[in-house]
């Protein structure tokens, strides 16, 4: 079976006993890693994989071939994506008409800015520039872009990069909506039984929580230049209780964010009955 996820720590850690055999019954597993961007473009067409971590976002842009799975994603609260600059006029406005960096045009990150940005930039951004999350920061600090919009490990890591944060698109939406925010999806082949994968990552985060050392080397392998104080920093933030299991509390945030988005006119609308099916 094929799965494709980030090599991110929470990726890292949620499927490390499911795609090492640690699960009984399960096949063996074909890991693919990629970069977030790749991931949302590739469930809009026919492609080889199974099972694949995507953008909240992305999912009005959902083939028929695949299904929402309940678990196994990064919904939570005080893990928003930043806004960083290397200026230190930190103030929303001083955005007008600058060149932006983004980690997706489909990720949920660049869904919550461009909703934040309607509201607290006027006049608009410049131009929207998208790059792998990992070299925004550079990019920022380097002067080749005016502002960044982070996500992963950029939360403990941006100061040592000079950056200023400008502001926090957990912290506003949550204080906006009072939900938590719906970052990271899992999504498998409609042809699979939905309740067999969901119990296989279910089973995959209650070992990764019950023996948390058997993963640690493979988080570090893949985590590349990140340490393993940033790494379990970043372990403990995105995997969580709504990991184990989305709930009404994370439906109702994923109906809210894509929701006011397509009133927005930034995504087509979705029918959010069939995300439960």
């Amino acid at each position: 079976m094929k799965i494709v996820y980030s090599p991110c720590p929470n990726d890292t850690f949620v499927f490390h006993a499911l795609v090492h055999g640690l699960v009984p019954g399960t096949p063996d597993f074909e890991v693919t890693y990629a970069d977030i961007d790749i991931t949302n473009g590739l469930v809009t067409e026919p492609n080889e994989y199974d099972i694949l971590k995507i953008s909240y976002a992305a999912l009005p842009w959902l083939s028929d071939e695949y299904r929402l799975i309940s678990c196994g994603g990064a919904l939570g609260r005080g893990n928003g994506p930043l806004v960083l600059t290397a200026n230190s006029d930190t103030h929303p406005s001083s955005l007008q008409g600058k060149r932006v960096a983004v980690p997706s045009e489909r990720s949920t990150a660049y869904l919550l800015f461009r909703l934040w940005a309607t509201q607290n930039v006027p006049g608009g951004i410049g131009e929207i520039v998208v790059m792998p999350f990992d070299q925004i920061m550079p990019a920022v600090r380097d002067g080749q872009i005016d502002a960044g919009l982070v996500i992963h490990e950029a939360r403990f890591t941006y100061p040592a990069y000079n950056l200023h944060l400008m502001a926090d698109m957990g912290s506003w939406w949550e204080a906006d909506t009072g939900l938590p925010i719906p970052l990271g999806a899992i999504v498998a082949r409609r042809s699979l039984d939905p309740a067999i994968i969901k119990s296989w990552i279910q089973s995959s985060i209650d070992y990764g929580w019950n023996h948390p050392e058997a993963s640690r080397s493979y988080i570090l392998e893949h985590a590349q230049e990140m340490d393993e104080h940033v790494a379990q920093q970043h372990i403990n933030l995105y995997v969580n209780d709504f990991t184990r299991e989305l709930g009404e509390e994370g439906f109702h945030a994923i109906e809210a964010l894509l929701g006011r988005a397509a009133k927005e006119g930034l995504v087509p609308e979705i029918d959010f009955s069939a995300l439960r099916s």
